[in-house]
């Protein structure tokens, strides 16, 4: 009996799947088939997903009338910028958490921690009024500097850190290592999956911050990719294949990240689930 029943169990869990997939995936595949129509055909066709007639005039109109080349330089300065900056804070400062003694260390550690509880919409008028008082207002260092060092990633390392034994750090020392050489050659070939964890939530979070760059650039040519979409969209707010092939572009390059590194963004996730 039980065997008659796994097939039965197995259709349902696929159409169960295939109907999730489906309600996932709509908005996105109407997004992408609405930017290859015309915008006469859209406005006389709203309810019909496949184009009659194939045209990339909405991407054409976005790469020409708009600065995209300048906004998608700035999305991959600042974000890959960032990334490097949270993997060198949390990797460094993880290992000294993790394998060093010195004065009220476990306060320090869970304040650190507690930080992770606040929302960014608290810290966001606090953020604004330093930025603008070290006068980085309206440039996007303001995007840089205050997202290099994140709590999450600070905690994540330490908790591989504390895994490497002890014997290899006191084994170098005997032979005459000074900590960065230990950092750099030990540490950080031990903390790579870790790292590459790290790596994609970041580049993630970052490339698709909208908040933080609303409240902090005001220049149209000093925008991020998330918020030009939103100036975009009240712009051209009728041209609708316009607006979804900009909204196209954008996610094409998480996308293809997504593809190249799904192993590690898979195996991150479970990393990130254990180490919590």
């Amino acid at each position: 009996m039980r065997e008659k029943k796994k097939p039965v169990g197995l259709l349902f869990s696929l159409i169960f799947i295939g109907i999730t997939l489906f309600i996932i995936l709509m908005p996105y595949i109407w997004m992408i088939l609405t930017s290859f129509k015309s915008q006469v055909e859209f406005r006389f066709n709203p309810t019909k997903i496949l184009p009659i007639e194939w045209t990339l005039g909405g991407y054409i109109r976005v790469l020409t009338e708009t600065p995209f080349f300048i906004w998608f330089r700035n999305s991959v300065m600042v974000t890959v910028t960032v990334t490097a900056g949270v993997l060198f804070t949390s990797s460094i400062t993880g290992f000294i958490f993790a394998k060093y003694h010195f004065p009220f260390k476990a306060t320090l550690f869970w304040i650190l921690m507690a930080s992770m509880m606040v929302p960014l919409h608290v810290t966001l008028i606090p953020t604004f009024f330093i930025i603008n008082w070290i006068g980085l207002y309206n440039t996007l260092y303001a995007l840089i500097v205050p997202m290099m060092v994140s709590a999450f990633g600070i905690f994540l390392c330490r908790q591989f850190c504390a895994d490497i034994p002890d014997s290899l750090f006191e084994a170098a020392h005997i032979d005459g290592a000074g900590e960065f050489y230990v950092y750099f050659k030990i540490v950080l070939p031990l903390l790579r999956p870790c790292l590459a964890a790290l790596a994609i939530f970041a580049f993630l979070s970052n490339w698709n911050e909208y908040l933080m760059p609303l409240i902090l650039i005001e220049r149209i040519r000093d925008m991020t990719l998330p918020v030009a979409l939103s100036y975009f969209t009240g712009v051209h707010s009728r041209d609708t294949s316009a607006v979804m092939a900009a909204a196209a572009l954008i996610m094409l390059p998480v996308t293809i990240l997504f593809l190249v590194l799904q192993k590690h963004f898979i195996k991150g996730i479970a990393i990130a689930g254990m180490k919590s």
